[in-house]
């Protein structure tokens, strides 16, 4: 029998890394399962759960620190590197801070894992590498100029992990994630992501802004299928899959009316949204064409939006009952 394989998850007590160490706990090859988090965006509530089980572990520190990568590294086997500052609008009003933490911080990382001896990153990519470009669907080998400092911090990570792979030795493979959403999203913040926004208005009983006219559509992906894209990778025994960036995605084009109009039904609501205006950054559309990871790491999205926005709703609905997942309901 193989021997079973620890793996280090950056950023594991935010919204994508928590599910994930959920689904790596529960694999038969893994063993431990260290968390990194300097928790600015995760939360210690996304782990709470797992604080019983004696494959996981929690470190609090932040990956702009060489020495705190280096000590997260040691005796890891695979590194899964999901930390990272989100938000296109938040990159634009502090450019320095994401640039600090999502180019210096994932150096740190990349480095720290390359002098431990670790041969294998699978990190946190990102569709706004497409920047500029009109091209649909989005397929990985032709991008456009990025429209925001956060797309360039991204981009910088995809460059970084190639002449790492080149000069070092080290295997990577990037997931350019196209609009995740699920349980576990935080709904409350300056920078929080539309479909938990959405969502908790819905709970509150008040009309979320549309930023447009609505007609803007995104590939939104559910987080199970990124889950699963990351378990995909850490373990094929594929090389041909290594040293590559693949879209994570559904493959399917949903406008921000539609999205809306699903988490209404499911809310059995009657309530309308307001129209605002466009965020500055953001493109007009974004489909993911997945082919590329279907070929070679046998990814396929398995749950779809519709279902995914029901699933997701119905978890922070229940979430109320148990604990108010961060939901600021004035009723």
């Amino acid at each position: 029998m193989l021997p079973k394989q620890n793996v280090l998850v950056t950023g594991g007590a935010g919204f994508i890394g928590s599910n994930l160490v959920e689904r790596l706990l529960m694999l038969p090859n893994v063993g431990k399962v260290r968390v990194l988090d300097n928790l600015s965006t995760g939360f210690r509530h996304n782990f709470q759960e797992f604080l019983a089980n004696p494959n996981f572990e929690f470190v609090e520190g932040d990956i702009r620190d060489y020495d705190t990568c280096l000590a997260a590294c040691r005796d890891m086997d695979l590194i899964s590197h999901q930390a990272a500052l989100g938000s296109v609008p938040r990159s634009i009003a502090d450019p320095l801070t994401t640039n600090a933490v999502n180019i210096t911080g994932t150096l740190n990382v990349f480095t720290a894992a390359k002098n431990a001896g670790i041969k294998r990153i699978v990190y946190a990519a990102s569709s706004s590498t497409y920047g500029d470009s009109a091209a649909l669907p989005k397929v990985e080998n032709s991008i456009g100029n990025p429209l925001s400092p956060y797309a360039v911090t991204k981009l910088v990570n995809e460059l970084y992990a190639r002449v790492y792979a080149d000069l070092y030795g080290v295997k990577f493979v990037g997931l350019r994630y196209f609009n995740v959403f699920g349980p576990k999203q935080s709904p409350t913040g300056q920078y929080a992501a539309v479909v938990p926004i959405f969502v908790n208005a819905l709970l509150d009983h008040r009309q979320p802004t549309i930023n447009g006219d609505g007609t803007r559509s995104r590939d939104f992906t559910f987080v199970e299928n990124a889950v699963e894209a990351n378990v995909l990778a850490l373990f094929t025994d594929n090389d041909a899959a290594l040293n590559e960036v693949y879209n994570v995605a559904c493959g399917e084009q949903t406008t921000l009316n539609k999205m809306f109009e699903i988490i209404k039904s499911a809310a059995t609501s009657d309530i309308e949204p307001i129209h605002g205006q466009p965020r500055m950054g953001d493109i007009p559309h974004s489909w993911a064409d997945v082919s590329k990871a279907e070929n070679l790491l046998g990814y396929v999205p398995k749950v779809l939006v519709a279902e995914g926005l029901k699933r997701t709703f119905d978890w922070y609905k229940n979430q109320l009952k148990i604990k108010n997942y961060g939901l600021k309901i004035t009723h």
